[in-house]
């Protein structure tokens, strides 16, 4: 009886140990950090992934949320490759010597001017051709997250940008001499090709700088009229130039983290990135055009269109920049075949507009990423 008893006492104990060892696998917890602040579009998109995390992981991954505190934009990239963060919203274009071929994808976003394509489908064509492209189509691409201890796993975007400005700016000569906030390179570029001056400051200077007369113009989004509430400052709107939308890495994981996941635990992560790159675009998008509406209805902000001399100007520069992007990158940077990396893009970035024509909501947006590009990287090799 006494032996028995002992390896009941025994087997016992086996059991609970694996029950506490499947308990902290189960209990195992991310760190996600933004620079948004809370109750932002960002950051309600970061809610949404992490509640898919935990649904599509079985409950044994969950992420806390870092929002306007743990990394700021500028620390992001860092952050992540030490591990301070496990997963973070990366603004590629801090950072164009660590991560040269996907800034440079991340550049060509006015060329969604050539194409067509409606302002509330913009930004989701974009995300979807820019991960499709990096994830599956440019390792190189995907080395330079490797090599600063990362992991790209999908991109974020906006709706279009446009000049919010104190004054109103409709044409050329209105354009010429204004001093415009610039949150990119191809964006000052086209304000020097058209008479403006570009000025560089952050985000979260734009309401002091209109307000002070410091800048005439911020080229951005709408969104921005109540993130950073210039809905205060800006008293005119003029929409489709200068064009294009900002392209992120959306889901920036620590490659150490990715490496430690099981592949059904890698498989997860890539499904709630999908739906993470999905909602962040459409929340943000949404909000952008929502806030456009109520300038409209309020009338307390002028809503313009540009003139045709203005319209042909933006055009013409942005042919002329895809040049002036591959010689860059390619002189700067010693990328190899930059015109051929933008030749294969455009065709895949039309592919991804029309992909998004019928897509009404961020889910059904979610289930196109993921069925069209994330479904199909191979987890059994990315990234390791």
């Amino acid at each position: 009886m006494k032996q028995k008893s002992f390896s009941w006492s025994r087997i016992a104990a086996v059991m609970l140990l694996v029950f506490v060892q499947a308990g902290i696998t189960q209990a195992r917890e991310l760190r996600y950090a933004t620079g948004y602040p809370p109750n932002t579009a960002a950051v309600f998109a970061a809610e949404a992934y992490a509640n898919a995390l935990k649904e599509h992981s079985n409950g044994e991954l969950s992420i806390k949320i870092y929002a306007g505190s743990l990394l700021s934009f500028q620390e992001a990239s860092a952050g992540v490759r030490d591990g301070i963060a496990d997963v973070s919203l990366l603004f590629m274009s801090y950072f164009p010597a660590e991560y040269p071929r996907s800034n440079m994808m991340s550049e060509l976003t006015m060329l969604l001017e050539l194409t067509g394509v409606t302002p509330d489908k913009a930004g989701i064509a974009y995300v979807g051709a820019l991960s499709e492209y990096i994830m599956r189509h440019c390792l190189e691409c995907a080395d330079e997250f490797k090599r600063q201890n990362q992991v790209f796993l999908g991109g974020g975007g906006s709706p279009p940008y446009w000049l919010l400005c104190n004054k109103p700016v409709r044409t050329l000569s209105e354009l010429k001499g204004k001093r415009l906030r610039a949150g990119g390179a191809q964006w000052s570029r086209w304000a020097n090709a058209l008479g403006g001056t570009p000025v560089s400051i952050a985000a979260n200077e734009m309401y002091e700088g209109l307000s002070q007369g410091i800048i005439d113009c911020s080229m951005a989004v709408t969104t921005e009229l109540t993130v950073w509430s210039l809905n205060e400052v800006v008293t005119d709107i003029t929409l489709q130039v200068p064009g294009g939308v900002y392209g992120a890495s959306a889901t920036n994981f620590n490659a150490n983290t990715w490496r430690g996941l099981s592949e059904q635990q890698r498989r997860a992560v890539m499904r709630a990135s999908a739906l993470f790159s999905a909602d962040a675009t459409w929340r943000y998008t949404r909000e952008g055009l929502d806030n456009l509406g109520n300038a409209r209805e309020n009338k307390k902000i002028r809503i313009h269109e540009p003139d045709a001399e203005l319209l042909e100007a933006t055009v013409e520069f942005i042919e002329q920049d895809m040049r002036t992007i591959a010689q860059a990158y390619g002189r700067q940077y010693g990328i190899k075949n930059p015109e051929q990396m933008i030749a294969d893009f455009r065709p895949l970035l039309d592919r991804w507009v029309e992909l998004v024509q019928d897509v009404e909501s961020s889910s059904e947006l979610a289930d196109l990423y993921w069925r069209e590009a994330f479904s199909k990287v191979d987890i059994s090799t990315y990234g390791l």
